[in-house]
């Protein structure tokens, strides 16, 4: 009798034990960590989510933020542009007709009129709202990096845009990603603590970045990508940034590990890839020893 009791305690044991397995969540990293490993293992490579965790929620919604917090990514890839009324919100396009299927431009609307357009996802309607800049700011704060993809066009909006990292206390979590190097030096001139990408658009412009000074991402090319240019820019202590999305990502969509082996094949110094399928990288970086 004691033996049929122990045995029933064990496997009840064993089974609790497995269930708690089965149910447990990862623990969250937190953003200390992330930038760690930001600064410190440039051997991880990064992971940034495209527009946010976008394939079970909105693109650039605070749903999708949430989402890419969740799975762990190291960036979240937000796009920045201005309202009628000068309010900084979330979007990617110049119109709002493919994402809430209404007509016109962001910047047509003032924010409380785009407050009355859910976003849609595949095509239907959610009880998403476009964000403001704001908004995204208070959820990512704490937890993971901010692509500044600023696409306000101004140098008013982008004075406000680092007010709100001001005011948010967010400065140290974002990357201000800028389409043209020149525009480096007015945005040091705000605050030279101010984390800045450019993009590099050919080899002589990467030349000429890596002689403004240190910055902690460049954002390469595949046009222009040789293993001895991109050396140059982790010798100088700045990722280099590569994007997997259209080529490497249809690859990856259509065969599980195939596209992220054959960006990394072809650009082994990348130490950021932006994707659109930021969980399923995660699993493969991690397998090859590539992420914590």
């Amino acid at each position: 009798m004691k033996q049929y009791c122990f045995l029933l305690l064990f496997l009840c044991s064993s089974w609790l034990s497995l269930d708690a397995q089965v149910v447990a969540k990862p623990a969250k990293v937190n953003l200390k960590q992330i930038l760690k490993d930001f600064h410190q293992r440039p051997d991880y490579v990064m992971v940034a989510a495209h527009r946010a965790a976008h394939n079970k929620y909105p693109e650039n919604s605070l749903a999708a933020i949430r989402e890419t917090i969740r799975i762990g990514a190291d960036i979240v890839e937000l796009d920045v542009r201005e309202t009628k009324d000068s309010v900084l919100v979330i979007m990617h396009d110049r119109t709002i007709t493919r994402t809430t299927g209404q007509p016109g431009e962001v910047s047509s609307y003032t924010y409380a009129e785009l407050q009355k357009f859910p976003l849609l996802h595949n095509g239907q309607p959610t009880a998403e709202r476009i964000p403001t800049f704001k908004e995204a700011l208070l959820l990512a704060k704490g937890h993971i990096i901010v692509d500044i993809d600023f696409k306000a066009d101004s140098r008013e909006a982008a004075q406000k845009t680092y007010a709100l990292l001001k005011e948010t206390q967010t400065i140290q979590q974002v990357l201000f990603f800028i389409y043209d190097h020149q525009d480096a030096p007015f945005l040091q001139g705000l605050d030279k603590q101010l984390p800045i990408m450019p993009r590099a658009h050919n080899a002589a412009e990467t030349d000429t970045i890596l002689q403004m000074g240190k910055f902690p991402v460049v954002h390469a090319d595949p046009s222009f990508y040789t293993d001895s240019l991109m050396l140059q820019i982790r010798k100088a202590g700045s990722r280099v940034w590569m994007n997997a999305l259209g080529k490497f990502d249809a690859m990856e969509k259509a065969t599980p590990d195939a596209g992220f082996t054959a960006l990394l094949d072809q650009f082994k110094y990348t130490n950021v890839i932006q994707t659109d399928f930021p969980e399923e990288l995660l699993r493969y970086l991690r397998k090859r020893g590539l992420h914590r």
